[in-house]
């Protein structure tokens, strides 16, 4: 999750009538937005080409927008949603403007689609008008009060991003709303839609620049979003204007509210891109930075993983300058026990599934980032029984044993989470990370990773959707170890047999399929 996720994840007049917005004005207080009594939003499951069209059909029909969330049981940030946004009742009064569509990750066939809309991270929200042309992309990590506005934005008629971001380029005159739904696209989740990964920087610094004037908060958004994008410093160079206007965003508490969810993803890169090095504006950058974070740690009207994502930033900045490799990092003390402390307070807290599954996954990678390993396995452990999917717990162990050297725990671990995982996406995924630890940490072990490649291959074979998108990327990711698992012929039995078992595969797939299936392994012949 980190730097995204929420998962490692970012995240904006009126429609007419009955659809007035007084979401606008509404508190974001979990406790105030709630649901009550059993309203729901009507989701659409779709796991095939034919479920799209029934529903794009109905949009037409009805003359409304599509709303499409790509998500997984498992996903800790999809699951975020599930207890912070999707059970408002404001977002479930809206859903009657828009025809809900749910694409789980793991239904047969689903993976396809994801190649059909370009969506990889879990999870993806994106907003198509009735004749079937995407709008914009949510912001999933956002404050759910602002991804609700963005939404309206959405909803109230907006054109696409596409079109808005090709004027705003060319230098032409947009409304205040139209920079909002730029400074609010889901820049994570854009999979290049918009602009390729690596030039996402620059085009972010433009877009702030040119929208200087018009609205301060989304300038600022835009600012913040291009140093964050910067990762480890690279890709912008600040000046000291940009400088002075990060450090007035931190001093302030009602700026730094409006800003939280970049501030605390993106906290580590924001300060390298701004001070490259350690040093005198480093620690001035640094002094106003820790008590902005501090505020969003203690402040109760953000959402408990807001809240721990602020903490989080906290740790980062604090190991700014060790290694990211570093097991054993050193945090200062007082932090260390504030980290403690909100863990234990989480833990105890936390009643509903949903929220559990997010926020208890990211406090243990909070702690292991602290170096409370032993914190960390213990939480994870005594939150098995109570998470609806405890195979991603099992691999945060595994990951966490792996750091530590514990090499046999590590593997215990990753083949336990791999057994129990559901689904036939999240079992490739779970397996092929399974498989990679095996490969790096058992290289001998020539039967068990013969076995685990094989029973990947064969669940492949069963859905239709393993040769697109995540599962793809999982099953890719097996033929590469192998070919470098066996550089130096050692092994070429072993590939022989899995590749014989691939073509059997590959063979009884769809004809339009069949290229991504051959290509997950290639065999050198050697004489």
């Amino acid at each position: 999750m980190n730097k995204t996720s929420l998962y490692r994840i970012a995240r904006p007049t009126l429609l007419a009538g009955s659809l007035a917005l007084a979401v606008l004005g509404m508190s974001s207080l979990p406790a105030q937005a709630a649901a009550s009594g059993t309203a729901t939003v009507a989701w659409q499951p779709a796991a095939a080409d034919a479920d799209i069209e029934k529903a794009f059909a109905q949009a037409r029909g009805e003359k409304k927008p599509v709303l499409l969330y790509w998500g997984a049981k498992w996903c800790p940030p999809c699951n975020q949603l599930k207890a912070t946004l999707f059970n408002r009742t404001d977002f479930i009064e809206q859903s009657k403007a828009f025809v809900a569509v749910h694409i789980d990750g793991d239904l047969p066939g689903a993976q396809k689609l994801g190649s059909r809309f370009k969506v990889r991270g879990y999870p993806t929200m994106i907003l198509f008008n009735p004749a079937g042309t995407e709008i914009t992309r949510l912001p999933g990590e956002a404050d759910a009060a602002q991804v609700m506005k963005v939404l309206q934005l959405g909803l109230a008629g907006g054109r696409p991003v596409k079109t808005v971001l090709a004027e705003a380029r060319a230098g032409k005159k947009l409304a205040a709303n139209e920079w909002k739904l730029l400074g609010f696209y889901s820049w994570e989740t854009d999979e290049q839609q918009l602009v390729p990964a690596a030039e996402r920087p620059a085009l972010l610094a433009q877009l702030a620049a040119a929208s200087q004037g018009v609205d301060a908060e989304t300038t600022t958004r835009l600012w913040l979003k291009a140093l964050a994008a910067s990762e480890d410093g690279k890709g912008l160079k600040p000046d000291a204007a940009l400088r002075e206007r990060v450090a007035k965003v931190l001093a302030s508490p009602a700026d730094t509210r409006a800003q939280a969810d970049v501030l605390s993803n993106g906290a580590d890169d924001i300060a390298k891109t701004l001070a490259p090095e350690p040093g005198a504006e480093r620690s001035k950058l640094l002094a106003v930075f820790e008590p902005a974070l501090k505020r969003l740690e203690q402040d109760t009207t953000l959402s408990r993983m807001d809240r721990l994502l602020a903490i989080t930033a906290r740790v980062k900045l604090a190991r700014l300058d060790q290694a990211k490799t570093e097991v054993y990092p050193k945090i200062p003390a007082a932090l260390l026990k504030e980290a403690q402390a909100h863990a234990a307070r989480n833990d105890r807290e936390i009643t509903d599934g949903y929220e559990r599954q997010a926020v208890i996954t990211e406090t243990a990678y909070m702690l292991g980032q602290a170096g409370l390993w032993k914190d960390s396995d213990a939480l994870l452990k005594s939150s098995l029984a109570k998470s609806h999917s405890p195979y991603y717990l099992m691999s945060q162990l595994g990951g966490n044993a792996r750091k530590q050297g514990r090499t046999e725990e590590a593997l215990r671990w990753y083949e336990e989470a791999f057994n129990k995982s559901e689904g036939p996406a999240t079992r490739l995924q779970w397996g092929s990370n399974y498989f990679n630890a095996l490969v790096d940490l058992a290289p001998n072990d020539a039967a068990r990773i013969e076995k685990v490649a094989a029973q990947l291959f064969k669940e492949a074979g069963e859905d239709k959707g393993s040769f697109h998108e995540r599962s793809a990327r999982s099953l890719k990711k097996v033929g590469t170890l192998l070919t470098t698992w066996n550089a130096i012929g050692q092994y070429d039995a072993v590939l022989m047999r899995l590749k014989g078992q691939l073509d059997g595969i590959c063979a009884k797939v769809d004809a339009a399929d069949r290229a991504n299936c051959t290509g997950v392994l290639k065999v050198t012949v050697r004489s």
